[in-house]
């Protein structure tokens, strides 16, 4: 499970040493402990790796004590998915074998319908196993949405399983309308191998990880001092042959603004989605958020307000896409506050 990053597009709920993936945004769990109970049916406890940022990993410890302290992962610094996960496949593969399945997911999503997403990830993960393949889940789009890369399915191999025949980055919305209308899937980020598939295909498309890892297997300050940051799938998906693609028919969002949550939370009958002492009257498609503060809005619309600790953020759904512009407006005492 990938749980690092100190993004800022949830401030000012989130904060460097508070990052959304610690935050309850959906519901009363965070989304890290969200992640967690929907893995559990595929990976108890015990047989789960989290790999976050050092400064994180205290406080991923707290939200995740069934896991095992030694299987929280401190990256001494950030280095990318790929050097993520060619740690977590060696150290799969040292404690359980070259042939043990890897399921690899982020702490920051929120997802509908966790017995679909369990029963495509066992689809997944036997295809990986059959084929020794590295095998990506494609979200079914909802929406034409510029800000997810996407996945062309290819031959097929098995049932709904697909060879990838090329990965899209994120393109522009005319663009992407017309991939959803040829078939293409959202690229998600959801992955299934064996640990020595992974390694295999990194060693051969990826040698500035490899080099890294094969230079220091046993000391993980210097494999990641040493490692040159690139993403998972640049650095080997899109160099493999060995990639096939299973559809996912679920709901699933990477909860990237403040906005998505109009999408991922429950809403009132004015379709406002609150978490909070809320009241609202006359007041549809909103998203508020309050800590310790009762917010009342009356007359407006699609608004996104967030009360926490002093500070009340009012913006629109539509510009909160945009934090960074308005923190780089603020002064330090009030963007940096804890």
């Amino acid at each position: 499970m990938l749980a690092g990053g100190v993004g800022s597009r949830f401030w000012p709920l989130s904060s460097p040493g508070r990052p959304k993936q610690l935050l309850a945004l959906v519901d009363d769990n965070s989304l890290l402990g969200n992640t967690l109970g929907r893995m559990a049916p595929l990976a108890p406890p015990e047989r789960t790796l989290i790999l976050t940022n050092a400064s994180l990993a205290g406080a991923v410890r707290a939200l995740a004590p069934s896991v095992p302290a030694g299987n929280v992962i401190a990256e001494p610094r950030p280095a990318g998915t790929a050097a993520a996960l060619a740690w977590a496949a060696h150290e799969v593969a040292r404690r359980g074998g070259g042939d043990a399945l890897l399921y690899c997911v982020h702490a920051d999503w929120a997802i509908g319908d966790a017995t679909r997403y369990q029963a495509t990830l066992r689809e997944a993960g036997a295809a990986a196993a059959a084929h020794g393949a590295l095998v990506t889940v494609g979200i079914v789009p909802t929406r034409a949405d510029p800000g997810f890369g996407y996945i062309q399915p290819g031959a097929p191999v098995e049932g709904t399983v697909r060879r990838v025949a090329r990965f899209a980055e994120k393109p522009s919305r005319e663009a992407a309308a017309r991939m959803v209308a040829e078939g293409y899937l959202w690229n998600s980020g959801i992955f299934a191998w064996t640990a020595a598939a992974f390694l295999r295909e990194l060693r051969a498309h990826c040698p500035q990880v490899a080099r890294a890892l094969d230079a220091h297997p046993n000391d993980l300050a210097a494999f990641f001092g040493a490692v040159t940051p690139v993403s998972v799938d640049v650095g080997v998906l899109e160099r493999s042959a060995s990639v096939l693609v299973v559809p996912g028919d679920f709901d699933w969002d990477d909860v990237g603004t403040w906005a998505a949550l109009h999408r991922v939370r429950a809403r009132d009958a004015g379709g406002n989605a609150v978490i909070g002492p809320v009241h609202l009257v006359e007041s549809r498609d909103n998203v508020v958020h309050a800590e310790g503060k009762t917010v009342v809005l009356y007359g407006v619309d699609d608004l996104v307000v967030v009360a926490r600790d002093g500070i009340t953020m009012v913006t629109t759904r539509e510009q909160s896409a945009d934090l960074k512009s308005l923190l780089d407006a603020l002064p330090a005492s009030v963007r940096e506050r804890p």
